[in-house]
């Protein structure tokens, strides 16, 4: 991990939206920060390396989604295209962790705090950059 108090930003990359959230080392802990929309799985890149310029983090976490069997899926592709493509664009080291059941999680807690649901991908990408900051400090 990069340095004592690092900001990192985390993604829920999906076809239709990309969730983001921002989370601190110092901390472990991650909060929901926007939804962008995308198209065909591209988020408006202009705003979104816009937004990485404004937290400048010292790297980004992309949730891969994956069937409960482990194997891959459409949505596989789709989150690894866009990590392996804001790799190229930032010059940010970009983490993969695996997201299975995230957007689930993320569905729960908005429900239990009678939140928005279209701040669900926002709120799954959190749990994504939780899990991983969590998993830092083993």
């Amino acid at each position: 991990m990069s340095g004592q108090n690092a900001t990192y930003l985390g993604f829920d990359a999906g076809e239709k939206r990309l969730g983001i959230a921002v989370g601190q080392t110092i901390t472990q802990a991650a909060r929901a920060l926007t939804v962008m929309p995308c198209t065909h799985g591209q988020p408006d890149w202009d705003k979104l390396e816009a937004l990485i310029d404004e937290w400048q983090p010292g790297a980004a976490i992309v949730g891969i989604p994956r069937h409960a069997d482990g194997q891959a899926s459409h949505s596989t592709r789709t989150a690894e295209r866009f990590a392996g493509e804001l790799a190229r664009r930032t010059g940010l080291s970009v983490h993969r962790i695996d997201e299975r059941l995230s957007s689930h999680a993320a569905a729960q807690a908005l429900n239990a705090r009678g939140q928005r649901s279209d701040v669900l991908d926002a709120e799954a990408a959190s749990i994504i950059l939780s899990t991983w900051l969590s998993e830092q400090s083993l």
